[in-house]
């Protein structure tokens, strides 16, 4: 069955000051094509899909036209797309933590999609045997009885998927699908994609990976500062763009980084590990890990998602609690002085404060010198007035940064970044990656880096930790 054209005409966003968010866009979405959206983080992507959605955050305002087959909707009438919502249409969000229910597993979130959503509306058993199947494909078999917090960043975003998938809609949006993947997880991914548009369905992608959207192919929009700069099909865009801000986007891919970062020379060692080793249930993550950091050191975590990374850099900062083996830290060395930047920025910030707030606190606690934050928001490209709002309020790109600002203002010893770029485009992964390798050489900080890029790790780190399932 081929999915309904989703036809957009001048969808544009405001918000409550009358300003633009999302200058008007048109296009076409056919079946069995992609369209992949490509730009800079705050640059309106989310924004755009939302609106089609009708699932803006209060305050802001869409306009335009959306067609979807036969059906047409005002912008503005964003509960009269609820309908669509699963059956025809569905959406998965940028992060996977919001995407999911805290309190209900993995399989069962899934099997629900099939039980009350999809046009089949299956018997609970069969929907969770389909389930299942599901979590296997997308290589999260071991999820299904896993709650959202037992998950790591990879394995909630498949399992939200899947959950996405499960209603049956044909058209099909999906925010930073492969964000936080190792490579073999972000290729099961595009082989469901892929899939999709094989079997008549239609895929919107936005994607900071290149690599997405050339296996995607179809078509390429791309996108700054609320503006859309040029679309075409995704052979045009990616292999001879027309604007200079694309072929600069392209250029700062990873992979086309001319050379590495120079590396400083290390110092005083920061903490030894020795003989660590940890265990979930009947399940050994990692055992036997013997680890020394100094000052000024850059190391790469690799390994794929589940494997234990994320808890591993939690169990040096003292988060996590060895099962086997031994930390010791320098002996006078302030444990404040081990930060940790999460790879899921939401879970970073109160949801209801203001950043203002969250900035003034930490400045007042550790009595900070305030005038230091201004300067450091400029070095990452961030305005200002992105204080005002709610983290919800910004992207998820925007958020990861002030996250990385708030902890730079400490001056760490140890950075444990966990994914750090996973949420920006090329050109402010790089801007970010080199003020964080430049702000931590400065204090002779040590930096351990959670990341599945491996042009990224061998780009910018010493030296490489390699976790594989045990």
């Amino acid at each position: 069955m081929s999915a309904p054209e989703l036809k957009v005409q001048d969808l544009a966003v405001k918000d409550g000051k009358g300003n633009w968010l999302v200058q008007p866009c048109s296009f076409t979405l056919k079946p069995g094509v992609a369209l992949s959206i490509i730009g800079g983080s705050g640059s309106g992507k989310s924004l755009l899909v939302q609106a089609i959605m009708g699932s803006l955050a209060s305050g802001l305002r869409a306009s335009g036209e959306i067609r979807l087959g036969n059906a047409v909707s005002r912008a503005e009438d964003a509960s009269g797309r609820r309908p669509w919502w699963g059956h025809t249409l569905a959406m998965l969000p940028q992060e996977p933590w919001l995407a999911l229910n805290p309190s209900m597993r993995a399989g069962k979130q899934v099997a629900e999609s099939y039980h009350y959503v999809s046009n089949t509306r299956m018997g609970m058993a069969q929907a969770k045997m389909q389930a299942s199947a599901d979590l296997n494909q997308l290589g999260v078999a071991a999820a299904s009885e896993k709650y959202p917090f037992m998950l790591s960043g990879g394995m909630a975003q498949r399992v939200a998927f899947a959950a996405t998938r499960a209603g049956g809609a044909q058209v099909v949006i999906v925010d930073e699908p492969t964000k936080g993947l190792d490579a073999d997880a972000r290729d099961n991914l595009l082989t469901v994609l892929q899939t999709v548009l094989k079997q008549g369905g239609s895929v919107l992608t936005i994607t900071h990976d290149m690599h997405v959207a050339r296996m995607l192919g179809g078509n390429v929009m791309v996108m700054r500062d609320s503006n859309v700069l040029e679309q075409g099909t995704a052979e045009q865009v990616l292999e001879n763009p027309q604007h200079e801000y694309t072929r600069a986007l392209l250029a700062a891919d990873p992979e086309n980084w001319t050379q590495a970062m120079p590396a400083p020379g290390t110092g005083q060692q920061i903490l030894e590990a020795r003989g660590l080793g940890k265990r979930y249930g009947k399940q050994t993550l990692f055992s036997g890990i013997n680890l020394e950091i100094h000052a000024g050191e850059r190391i790469a975590i690799s390994g794929p998602s589940g494997a234990g990374k994320t808890t591993l850099g939690n169990m040096l900062l003292g988060l996590v609690a060895p099962d086997q083996g031994s930390i010791a830290l320098a002996p006078g060395l302030d444990k404040l002085k081990l930060q940790k930047l999460y790879q899921d920025p939401v879970s970073a910030f109160a949801p209801r404060l203001t950043l203002k707030q969250a900035f003034d606190d930490l400045i007042r606690l550790h009595k900070l010198n305030p005038s230091a934050l201004p300067p450091m928001l400029a070095r990452l490209k961030l305005d200002e007035g992105l204080l005002r709002r709610l983290p919800s309020q910004v992207s998820g790109g925007e958020l990861q940064r002030l996250a990385l600002a708030r902890i730079l203002l400490l001056s760490p010893a140890l950075i444990f970044a966990d994914e750090p770029t996973s949420r920006l485009d090329p050109i402010s992964q790089q801007d970010t990656m080199n003020l964080l390798l430049e702000t931590v050489a400065e204090n002779a900080s040590a930096i351990l880096l959670v990341t599945h890029d491996r042009e990224l790790a061998a780009k910018t780190m010493q030296r490489h930790i390699a976790i594989q399932h045990a």
